[in-house]
């Protein structure tokens, strides 16, 4: 879940912050007057990982045959008008 801070809050505990970020490598959503001004991210390569599509590892699965096609080929348009 994204924390959400009032720019206030920041202004007053920046240092703090910051060391939050850095120590949970979660993200920090800054609002001002009840809109989103910023986004305070770990930077890249932080909390072990290289690149950010690191963190989706071993998030998906297979479902179904991954090497047919996802229809069979009596449904494509471009085989029905071939000429045998």
């Amino acid at each position: 879940m994204v924390k959400t801070i009032k720019a206030a809050v920041f202004k007053a505990q920046c240092l703090a912050i910051l060391d939050e970020v850095e120590r949970t490598g979660n993200e920090i959503v800054i609002s001002k007057r009840g809109r989103i001004v910023a986004r305070l991210l770990p930077p890249h390569g932080a909390m072990g990982t290289q690149f950010p599509q690191q963190r989706l590892r071993g998030s998906g699965a297979t479902v179904g045959d991954i090497v047919e096609p996802p229809l069979p080929a009596s449904d494509w348009e471009a085989l029905q008008h071939r000429k045998p």
